[in-house]
């Protein structure tokens, strides 16, 4: 266990040092199992990881299911939910900030992914609320915000590779995560509310909103019936978790045919995007489970559930513990990094504890229960200061905008989080009632 300490402290020092975190944690993990058995095994062990996980078919859904969030990104249909949406809560003081939540949480909804979701929404609503003279705080933690969303609504990535690494039903993990995702919109929308309460000067007045047009209605009846597809097809039985991902990509193509929104210069840029962050999904999966291979074999999961058990805490306690050390592993470590680093050391820890949740007669509900709060943990952290990868993301998109304003931008809706986080905790059959 003290070595895999070590290797743990050596590889977040590599972090601060701008090394990035696939390649951090494949030399960490690989000199460190090297220490244990040797050059030859460490070798071997290393080529089994690469080869495996580029063979691996349950992997499949993720090039899958960020190519179809790509396309309808492409398609124009990120456009068509932000005007939609602006039709509901346009005629309100900050509405135009809730309006980007909103269509936030359609596309992420789609898409899966919290980094397209900022990187693609800030295009389409950016401009408008500058147009309208929303601040730029407030313009962009919504955005950034919402973005958060995309790695919790169904279909996520994040709860795909979640499932992939614990063997739990990605299936109930969907599911799980369709209340609290919608708990997340509603502390949003509020928390704008209260911020242009407090500061009008943050949002202009009521403006006129025009009637919802043709296309605004099309995208979202395009977004909800992909979705209700995707869903209903898996739990249907019509096909699994995984082949829903091949039926997404195929649904979306359609919709963009149909639509007509989607040129041939789209579709190759959808390609690329999807084939750039597939691979470094990928990369990040790999050096992850080299690491994981070393930890496991240095005995640290085992290490830590003696150490609890001296220590003597409450299953509780050490929950909260683990919240706290995401917490601040998150301001430091990119959320998917982040997740496939630290689930193979807690995930044995917690799946051994009681918290009473027995009287729902399902085995895998800890485990459920402990995903959701994991990933609500992670949209944290992705707004979180000094990394928080969507202000970055933004950053990036909006190089105008000083770090500084987004971080204060999304203060109001990373507070409304920590409510959410601790609701979720304190009562766990929001999470589990749908996937029970």
């Amino acid at each position: 266990m003290t070595l895999s300490l070590i290797a743990l402290a050596i590889l977040l020092m590599m972090v601060f040092a701008r090394v990035p975190i696939a390649f951090a944690m494949a030399l960490v993990g690989g000199i460190g199992f090297a220490l244990l058995r040797g050059w030859g095994p460490a070798g071997a062990m290393v080529g089994n990881a690469v080869f495996e996980t580029g063979l691996n078919y349950s992997l499949s859904v993720v090039p899958l299911f960020i190519f179809m969030g790509n396309v309808l990104a492409g398609s124009g249909i990120a456009q068509g939910l932000f005007s939609a949406a602006d039709r509901v809560f346009g005629r309100m003081r900050g509405g135009l900030a809730m309006a980007t939540v909103l269509s936030c949480g359609g596309f992420s909804a789609v898409c899966g992914s919290s980094l397209a979701t900022a990187a693609t929404m800030s295009k389409v609503t950016m401009p408008s609320m500058r147009r309208f003279g929303y601040s730029d705080s407030l313009a962009t933690g919504a955005i950034a915000a919402g973005g958060t969303l995309g790695i919790l609504i169904p279909p996520s990535v994040v709860l795909i590779i979640f499932g992939l690494l614990t063997e739990a039903d990605i299936g109930k993990l969907f599911l799980a995560g369709i209340i609290p995702g919608i708990l997340g919109i509603i502390g949003y929308l509020l928390a704008v509310m209260v911020a242009v309460r407090l500061r009008p000067e943050l949002a202009p007045q009521v403006k006129e909103v025009q009637p919802m047009s043709r296309r605004d209605a099309i995208s979202v009846v395009a977004v909800l019936a992909l979705f209700v597809f995707i869903m209903a097809g898996i739990y249907g039985g019509f096909f699994t978790p995984i082949e829903a991902a091949g039926m997404g990509a195929a649904a979306a193509l359609l919709i963009a045919a149909l639509t007509g929104g989607l040129t041939r210069a789209g579709l190759w840029t959808a390609f690329l995007d999807s084939a750039t962050a597939s691979a470094m999904i990928f990369a990040i999966i790999i050096g992850a489970e080299i690491f994981g291979n070393f930890v496991s074999f240095a005995g640290l999961p085992d290490g830590l559930s003696d150490l609890i058990e001296q220590m003597g805490l409450s299953p509780w306690a050490v929950l909260l513990l683990i919240v706290a050390i995401y917490m601040v592993l998150g301001c430091f470590l990119e959320s998917l990094s982040m997740i496939l680093l630290t689930v193979p050391v807690f995930y044995p820890l917690v799946s051994g504890l009681d918290f009473g949740l027995g009287v729902l007669q399902d085995p895998d509900a800890v485990l459920i229960w402990f995903a959701i709060i994991v990933v609500v943990v992670t949209e944290i952290s992705l707004i979180t200061p000094p990394i928080g990868m969507n202000v970055f993301v933004l950053r990036s998109v909006l190089p105008d905008v000083p770090l500084a304003t987004i971080f204060r931008g999304v203060l109001p809706f990373w507070i409304a989080d920590i409510f959410r986080l601790a609701i979720i905790i304190a009562l766990p059959i929001l999470s589990l009632y749908l996937a029970t």
